[in-house]
C-alpha cells in the first residue's frame, strides 16, 4: 500500500505526518507500506521541512532524513492508493486536479480521528503552533495506521 499525506507547502504537516507514519512502520516492522508527502503548491520544492518541524521530530525522536519539499504531481494519483490532504482545502485542491476516477483514494486527514471529523489541522506556518500540530498530527497517524493495517 502506497500513501501520500498533502498539504500546501509540504513543509510542515505533511512531511510531519510522514515522518511520525514512517517512525510507526519501523517501530511496527511493516515493510509493505510506502509514505511520501507533497505540497499542493511548488513553493518550497527542494527545501527541507520547517526548522520548527524538525525540532518537534527531533523531540519525539523521529527521524527526518531524506524528507524534501516537493509539489503534487499528476502521476501520484495513480502511484499512490491513500492521498491524505491535511485540511479542506488540500482536499478540495486535490479533488480539482484528480480525475474524478481518483476521488475515492482523496480524504481528510482528521477524518479518522474521532470527535475530530470534518476538522483540519492546523497549519502552524500561519498559527506558529507546531506543538498543536504536532499532537493532531500524532494522533491522526496513529489511527490512520491503525486503520490500514
Amino acid at each position: 500500500m502506497k500513501i501520500l499525506f498533502v498539504c500546501l507547502g509540504n513543509i510542515c504537516r505533511s512531511p510531519m505526518a510522514e515522518a511520525y507514519m514512517r517512525d510507526l512502520l519501523r517501530k511496527h516492522q511493516v515493510t509493505s507500506m510506502v509514505v511520501d508527502s507533497c505540497g499542493t503548491s511548488g513553493w518550497h520544492q527542494g527545501e527541507r521541512p520547517h526548522h520548527k518541524t524538525l525540532e518537534v521530530l527531533t523531540k519525539d525522536g523521529v527521524s527526518s532524513s531524506n524528507l524534501r519539499s516537493r509539489p503534487l504531481m499528476d502521476s501520484d494519483f495513480d502511484t499512490f492508493d491513500v492521498i491524505i490532504g491535511m485540511d479542506k482545502n488540500n482536499v478540495r485542491d486535490l479533488k480539482r486536479l484528480a480525475p474524478p476516477q481518483y476521488h475515492p483514494k482523496i480524504h481528510l486527514f482528521l477524518d479518522v480521528l474521532t470527535g475530530y471529523e470534518g476538522c483540519d489541522v492546523p497549519d502552524p506556518w500561519y498559527t506558529g503552533d507546531f506543538e498543536e500540530t504536532r499532537r493532531f498530527v500524532r494522533d491522526g497517524v496513529s489511527a490512520w495506521f491503525t486503520k490500514l493495517m
